[in-house]
């Protein structure tokens, strides 16, 4: 199988042989190439900039992952790629390729749903999770939790309302002068933070829901900054106060989550599930509750096409792929994907 992700700004290829229950799936490789440098003069993803560095990037990474895998077209038996939700040019350029590419060889493609490809991230690993479990999905573009009763079986228990957890990490980075992309660079500022210096609002905590909402809290860090004495241990000070709020509230709706399903399963993915204090705090609240915490490597945590791969071996396993009709979905409700069965 081979996985295509283009939903933004990353490549990502991958090649996975479907051994049901082996580690990993029977991964094979996976190459990702990101557009970080591209957009980081214009401090944000420019939709265009992007579609063409898909093109210019896409077919010497399906290469690049041919050779690590010791394989040739021709050992292909099907190809998958993200159909959405994403950018419309972008999702364009994997979704052409790839179904391309299946016509040509023979084989049947099938178009993923990302954020399914982001949930079944840690099933590539050696201790993957088992249905039932709570999903908490967590990117630039989303915050939300899931019941996963089987797979394609989801029903979304909490959503953004506003801003999404890694939009609010880069829009608040942004505020404070941090270099694009600004969620990973305030991470890494919060760790040189003193706890406590300054304390934030759990947004929306103080109500029933599983919704969540971080505009608001961006307006308190931005007047905090304003209004402080702006200097490089006060900026790493409220870069601290703001993650512990993040991650507050996020831990605050898993265990809502989890109390309201009945599930002992968590699992965490999306770019934001890369964040330390994020995985050290859920493995903690695990730990005292008594639920268990899957996470992705960290490689997977980000787009990649090894997600994708899962994804659509798995979906293909069960008879299901689409016609030549090349056709993309820039918004994608999870909850109507049928049941992979």
């Amino acid at each position: 199988m081979l996985g295509i992700e283009t939903s933004c700004d990353e490549t990502g290829v991958a090649l996975l042989r479907w051994e049901p229950g082996a580690p990993g799936h029977g991964l094979l490789s996976h190459t990702l190439y990101s557009q970080i440098k591209l957009h980081a003069e214009y401090g944000g993803v420019v939709p265009e900039l992007a579609s063409r560095d898909h093109v210019r990037k896409l077919l010497p990474l399906v290469r690049e992952a041919m050779a690590q895998a010791g394989l040739t077209p021709a050992d292909l038996g099907g190809v998958a790629y993200t159909a959405g939700p994403g950018l419309v040019g972008a999702l364009l350029v994997g979704a052409s390729a790839a179904r391309a590419m299946a016509w040509a060889l023979g084989v049947p493609a099938i178009g993923v749903h990302h954020m399914e490809g982001h949930l079944l991230a840690p099933l590539l690993e050696d201790n993957p999770p088992e249905p039932p479990f709570v999903a908490l999905l967590v990117s630039g573009g989303h915050s939300m939790l899931v019941e996963v009763k089987a797979i394609g079986e989801y029903k979304i228990l909490g959503d953004t309302l506003d801003d999404a957890a890694g939009e609010a990490f880069d829009k608040t980075a942004k505020l404070m002068g941090l270099p694009y992309p600004g969620g990973p660079a305030l991470a890494k500022l919060a760790q040189q933070g003193r706890p406590g210096v300054f304390r934030f609002s759990r947004p929306m905590t103080d109500r029933p829901g599983l919704d969540f909402s971080f505009s608001g809290l961006k307006t308190q860090v931005l007047l905090a900054w304003q209004q402080s004495d702006q200097s490089e241990q006060t900026r790493a000070d409220v870069a601290r106060g703001f993650e512990e709020a993040i991650v507050d509230t996020m831990i605050i709706k898993c265990r809502r989550a989890l109390q309201a399903s009945g599930a002992k399963r968590l699992v965490i993915a999306g770019g934001v599930g890369a964040n330390q204090h994020l995985r050290a705090e859920l493995a903690a609240a695990g730990a005292k509750d008594g639920f268990q915490v899957y996470f992705p490597r960290l490689a997977f945590c980000t787009d990649n096409g090894a997600m994708i791969a899962l994804a659509g071996a798995i979906r293909l396993a069960h008879g299901q792929h689409q016609d030549e009709t090349v056709q993309v979905y820039p918004r994608w409700d999870l909850e109507t994907l049928p049941p992979a069965m």
